[in-house]
């Protein structure tokens, strides 16, 4: 009997694995599929799912769990950071000066992780994380459940969370064979050590694949396999069809007009927004750019409260707050409990299709609107010397190197690149349109039809 327990970490987990085609595919594939879920059970009540759902209570770590987590973490990031911009940036980021306990701690890490950063140190320290952990209440939960549930195969949908690190290890310990995906495009060329170690690895492209084993490197390529990714899939589903009278009623835009779509990323990272949002609506204004429809759709993981005085200033602009609901508040990564309803997921798709051109902060979003082949601005105007959020330097990390040297997108270091790249994309929305698609099969890799299908297969071969 094969047996897949799927491992939802987060609301991005949630769409990508309960939204989409997936959970048919794998109960054709298993003989039975269970969920285990860190956000609460309720929300899967009106799915009508054909799976159990388990939910779980997520570990919060104390000193010393933080502790070799963070050593291994670190280490990672040092043991890479030669020629990774990226690495070294992520690096500066969680340096500290703070005097606290965790403060004084994390100073001491970097010291001795200068030292100590191999292969064989950074399994050190997993294992020490390991025992800090192996006895508490919360983990013997977990083997409560494995040994009850007894599966054959445990599925983690993000190798990231920290609070995932107990019941892999347990996985591991029982001979449950694991796997995991890699959430996103950014996870392995710029950010830390996986939560644990995984038999089997589930990639989006073949860049991905090749980066894998280069920041793993105990990873062979046997264990990987190359499936595409379900976070676009919902784009090729005809339930989440929009008809375009629909799409202009539900946002009050100009059907006459174009329609500039600008996409903010959350404000740990994308603190200039609300400036090119000004930007963009100033010139409108002015009539340096041509009349057109302004839509901004914020970040799901924040309110978007920031945006308050923008609403005020220019009432004219449409807003779309993504109806992402906070599941529960009193969480270690609360922004994870959010969790995006099928309204929402018809909202963005109709966003996509009937948008003219878009504006992002060098998100992901990118991919996003160029899988309907919709032209992408990247404004970074911030720089160490002006006084802005520095997000030029986000130009060096290595998945953006591959955006700018695609030319699929225009990136503007000013306002006055900004105005005119918008233009120009408003006058020709198919210019660069072959650049797109050698982006999306570099960064994507496989069509967005059968996604699901060939994840839940896969699963199954490796079970």
């Amino acid at each position: 009997m094969k047996k897949l327990g799927v491992v939802i970490t987060d609301g991005v987990g949630f769409r990508n694995y309960l939204l989409s085609d997936f959970m048919q595919e794998a109960v054709q594939q298993f003989d039975e599929v269970v969920i285990l879920s860190y956000i609460p059970q309720t929300a899967y009540i009106d799915l009508k799912i054909p799976v159990r759902v388990i939910e779980l209570e997520a570990l919060e770590e104390n000193f010393f769990q933080w502790f070799f987590r963070k050593a291994k973490e670190v280490a990672h990031l040092k043991k890479h950071q030669k020629g990774n911009f990226g690495i070294q940036d992520n690096l500066q980021t969680n340096t500290t000066k703070a005097m606290t306990t965790r403060g004084i701690a994390t100073r001491w890490i970097f010291r001795f992780t200068h030292f100590f950063h191999s292969e064989r140190w950074i399994q050190r320290y997993t294992r020490w994380q390991q025992l800090c952990f192996k006895n508490h209440r919360i983990t013997k939960n977990y083997e409560t459940i494995l040994k009850h549930e007894r599966f054959s195969h445990l599925f983690f949908t993000h190798q990231r969370p920290p609070f995932i690190a107990p019941l892999a290890y347990l996985a591991q310990k029982q001979k449950i064979i694991t796997s995991t995906f890699i959430f996103s495009w950014d996870n392995l060329a710029s950010k830390g050590r996986m939560a644990a170690n995984f038999d089997y690895y589930l990639v989006w492209s073949k860049l991905m694949k090749e980066d894998l084993m280069t920041f793993y490197e105990k990873v062979q390529a046997h264990q990987i396999a190359v499936v595409g990714t379900p976070q676009f899939e919902s784009y090729v589903l005809p339930r989440y069809e929009t008809s375009e009278d629909a799409f202009y009623a539900k946002f009050q835009l100009k059907r006459e007009l174009p329609t500039i779509c600008f996409s903010c990323g959350d404000s740990s990272t994308s603190k200039n927004d609300e400036l090119y949002i000004q930007c963009i609506a100033k010139a409108i204004e002015a009539q340096k750019l041509p009349n057109a429809n302004l839509l901004v759709r914020t970040s799901p993981a924040e309110d978007p409260v920031r945006f308050k005085n923008l609403v005020a200033q220019f009432p004219w602009i449409q807003w779309n707050f993504p109806k992402w609901e906070l599941s529960r508040s009193s969480h270690q990564e609360s922004w994870s409990q959010r969790i995006p309803s099928i309204e929402d997921v018809k909202d963005l798709r109709a966003i996509l299709m009937y948008s003219t051109l878009n504006v992002n902060m060098l998100s992901t979003m990118s991919l996003d609107f160029m899988q309907f082949n919709k032209p992408v601005v990247n404004p970074v105007f911030g720089n160490k010397n002006n006084g802005l959020y520095d997000d030029q330097r986000f130009l060096k990390y290595a998945h953006i190197e591959h955006v700018i040297q695609s030319g699929a997108t225009q990136v503007a270091l000013d306002e006055a690149s900004l105005i005119t790249a918008i233009a120009q994309y408003l006058a020709q929305p198919e210019l660069h349109t072959t650049q797109r698609q050698k982006l999306i099969d570099l960064e994507i890799g496989l069509p967005l039809h059968g996604t699901s299908a060939r994840i839940a297969e896969t699963l199954y071969q490796w079970s």
